[in-house]
């Protein structure tokens, strides 16, 4: 059986209050064997650290989602006091293994584009202390976020998250060092652009994701997305891109590893635990 790593969920919302224990056994039966919990509330933060020091095959990325910025000057600097500590805890280190979900997103009308500029930068600068890739959260917005990161020189990669973009967009990031994470979104047989972006991308630069509970692929249309829907993502997008479905998840499996530096005879070693 193919090994998947869902490199973006949100595993600890309400939405998965009822069945959280139970989805984490499936996925991993499932043989979804690592998985990034993304907290994007700082009230939240440290419950999701906690989830995932309870099973071996979480892992957690916190940070400030461009939509979910506090108002008040006050509480976005105790916001990233607060995410510069949980950085720096040694404790932490092995299951923090990335910054995110931030970025830019300038779908909707009256936003504070600055705002955004400003958090954003200040979390580059924190995973780049820390050395840890980010997440990237990006609508509308793709050249803005590509100028701020080649200004701020970031070296430490990560993934464009729930890719919607151009090719000649998806180039830019892959030159940057990051990987382009597809999911449940690009299943979809009206798809079409992503489609296109999918046949053209390198298979080297593809990580796999659910963004549970949203973005369901066509198999799982109008119900609760999950961790354990990863493979049958996967294999939808391996038809889509015309390549044998293992290969398809072997590789992007190992995309993920080498970009979170984790090993995958280590990784089959405890995920059962």
């Amino acid at each position: 059986m193919p090994s998947f790593i869902d490199t973006h969920n949100h595993l600890g919302c309400d939405d998965f209050n009822s069945d959280r224990d139970q989805v984490i056994e499936n996925s991993i039966q499932k043989g979804v064997i690592k998985q990034i919990v993304v907290s994007v509330f700082a009230n939240e933060w440290q419950d999701d650290i906690e989830l995932s020091t309870k099973h071996t095959s979480l892992h957690v990325a916190c940070g400030i989602h461009p939509m979910y910025i506090p108002d008040q000057q006050k509480q976005r600097e105790d916001a990233l006091a607060l995410l510069r500590q949980l950085y720096a805890n040694t404790n932490h280190k092995k299951k923090l293994c990335a910054l995110g979900e931030i970025g830019l997103d300038y779908y909707i009308d009256h936003i504070d584009k600055a705002l955004q500029q400003a958090i954003f930068q200040e979390q580059l600068a924190i995973a780049s202390h820390y050395q840890r890739p980010v997440l990237l959260h990006v609508r509308r917005a793709h050249a803005d976020t590509i100028k701020i990161l080649k200004q701020c020189h970031f070296k430490e990669q990560g993934i464009a998250h729930a890719f919607s973009g151009s090719y000649e967009e998806a180039k830019e990031y892959i030159k940057l060092g990051f990987k382009i994470g597809l999911g449940g979104a690009g299943t979809y047989p009206h798809a079409y652009r992503m489609h296109r972006v999918l046949q053209q991308l390198p298979l080297e630069s593809i990580v796999l994701e659910t963004d549970a509970p949203d973005l369901s692929p066509v198999t799982r249309q109008g119900m609760r997305n999950s961790p354990e829907y990863l493979p049958e993502i996967s294999k939808q997008l391996a038809i889509i891109k015309q390549i044998n479905e293992k290969e398809f998840a072997t590789v992007t499996t190992h995309n993920a590893c080498k970009l979170f530096n984790w090993s995958m005879d280590e990784i089959k070693k405890t995920s059962f635990n």
